[in-house]
């Protein structure tokens, strides 16, 4: 079955992420440990909270402790633009054989289901949900298995699609049926719209609610002020610097600014950390720049990015090279952020068509809000979400020379993926040399060598690139004599990488956008929009 391979919380890109401090987050830990473990109906728990109050931290805090006593069930931490784990198609699947593999006599009757119908991961997520899950766990008889296993999901705001979101929260209630073997699941969000509304369906008497942010604000300073105290100790020890360092007082000035946000104490220990052995000039940047008069949190949040941001470039610059890394600066990150999955900062530079020099340059200075692997064949990725809503957030960040226009943004990636592709893909894109060779015959490596990781991103998601840039379709045009060129070297592409389904979804979209197209361009007497190759037959026979 499909699987995201990046969604459990231990995932292998994952093993680097937090968990709780020793001594932190306490009472909200046993609050979730005696939900858990109790016997009562409330089969869900929903921890909400603010952007960057610590939520995954603390989901993943308690996947690891009951993965660890082998009662996680599963686990599946979403991610925007984290690629499978940024949308719900793999979800039910993913969490199927994670099951499965923490409850052998589960397998049985999965692959029952599986052998009845072989086409069930394209089935709607419900019958995914009622013929992997449900039906499977209410045919054990309670003797072979333990009594109780949990699910983590995390983040479900992150996922791409709010009707999607709100059909898991409905499959998520149906875990109270099950009678021989509880399921409980845990998750953690925002407080977003379709999240609280797919919740006021769910009874007050099957679900327990625990807000975040309205817990104590003398106990998240005190749990601030312990994460603050153990990450600077560190970096005193690691950099040799004066004993006592920084000092009480310095440490309650930053909880004050931290304004009950984990995210803003992590990304200013990882900032002055970077700055190795400037870590105390660092410090005294982030208390200049932090205003002692009440403001929101989010108004502290936004300081802190942008005070990474601009220390990242040289003050010893000339106006006319700052402007020039300020605009280098948009492009890679804003790419960064808006991608649909993660890339390599090789593979990155291969696709955005700069050179490795401005690559290293731009993202050099970006530790403290990127994870930059050493390996330049690693994903980039974010530490935590709220700093894409900050940097395409216009209000939040007011500064246009770091502002990032995220339609531009889709707009520069179609573009990429659309040039990488014309000069990448062409018949036989494996060297196979046999039209009778099947996908299976190949290995991935052999792929990846003919159809490097950042050709298989064009090739994947073009088409949803120019969905959200929202540009129309004209003759002539670029995608034009892309589609006349290349649209079987592409199909081909796809089917080497086993994403032909993909790229049968990319043809329905881009026949929308056609049509639209041709619509408002038949409403201003613009001459229509055709394609000389007709797509809606490429569907029948590639269906």
């Amino acid at each position: 079955m499909p699987y995201a391979a990046e969604a459990p919380f231990n995932s292998y890109q994952s093993q680097h992420e937090p968990t709780c401090l020793h001594n932190t987050r306490v009472d909200v830990l046993q609050e979730i440990r005696n939900w858990a473990d109790g016997r009562d109906d409330r089969r869900v728990f929903w921890l909400n909270g603010l952007a960057g109050t610590g939520k995954s931290t603390i989901a993943r805090t308690i996947a690891r402790e009951y993965f660890e006593r082998g009662h996680l069930g599963a686990s599946f931490f979403f991610l925007k633009g984290g690629g499978d784990a940024g949308h719900a198609s793999k979800f039910v699947t993913t969490i199927s054989l994670q099951l499965a593999n923490i409850v052998p006599a589960l397998q049985y009757y999965i692959c029952e289901a599986i052998a009845k119908r072989s086409n069930i991961a394209s089935l709607s997520l419900r019958d995914q949900w009622r013929q992997l899950v449900v039906r499977p766990l209410s045919k054990l008889n309670g003797n072979s298995c333990s009594s109780t296993y949990i699910l983590v999901v995390d983040a479900l705001d992150e996922c791409n699609d709010e009707k999607h979101i709100r059909n898991i929260l409905q499959l998520l209630a149906e875990v109270q049926l099950l009678k021989t073997v509880q399921l409980r699941v845990f998750l953690a969000s925002r407080p977003e719209v379709p999240i609280r509304h797919g919740f006021d369906k769910m009874p007050k008497a099957e679900r327990q609610d625990f807000v975040l942010h309205n817990i104590s604000p003398a106990a998240v300073d005190r749990d601030i002020s312990t994460f603050l105290e153990h990450n600077l100790s560190d970096i005193r020890q690691e950099y040799y610097l004066e004993p006592g360092w920084p000092g009480e007082q310095v440490i309650r000035r930053l909880v004050k600014n931290a304004g009950g946000l984990f995210i803003w104490a992590a990304t200013t220990c990882r900032f002055i950390c970077e700055g190795k052995g400037f870590a105390p000039k660092r410090l005294n940047t982030i208390l200049k720049g932090s205003s002692t008069s009440a403001t929101t949190p989010e108004k502290h949040l936004n300081k802190i990015y942008v005070t990474v941001l601009k220390q990242s470039i040289s003050l010893d610059y000339t106006d006319e090279e700052k402007k020039e890394s300020y605009r280098m600066l948009r492009h890679i990150l804003g790419c960064v952020v808006v991608l649909l999955s993660p890339l390599s900062a090789k593979s990155l530079n291969r696709l955005l068509d700069v050179t490795k020099q401005d690559m290293d340059q731009t993202i050099d200075g970006l530790h403290a809000i990127l994870d930059i692997p050493k390996d330049p064949t690693i994903p980039l990725r974010l530490h935590h979400p709220s700093f894409r809503d900050f940097l395409l957030d216009k209000n939040r960040c007011s500064n246009p020379e770091l502002w990032v226009d995220e339609k531009q943004t889709h707009r520069t990636l179609a573009e990429c993926c659309i040039r990488i592709m014309s000069t990448s893909l062409k018949q036989d894109n494996c060297g196979v040399g046999a039209p009778g060779v099947l996908v299976t015959d190949l290995e991935s490596s052999w792929v990846e060598q003919y159809l490097p990781l950042e050709v298989q991103y064009a090739c994947l998601y073009w088409v949803q690139h120019l969905q959200k840039c929202g540009d129309q379709l004209y003759d002539d045009n670029r995608i034009h004599h892309f589609l006349q060129g290349h649209i079987l070297h592409w199909l081909e592409a796809l089917s080497w990488m086993r994403k032909i389904s993909e790229g049968i979804y990319a043809i329905t979209s881009l026949e929308s956008i056609a049509l639209v197209s041709w619509v408002l361009q038949r409403h201003k007497r613009w001459r229509t929009y055709r394609l000389d190759i007709r797509l809606s037959p490429l569907i029948r026979v590639y269906s």
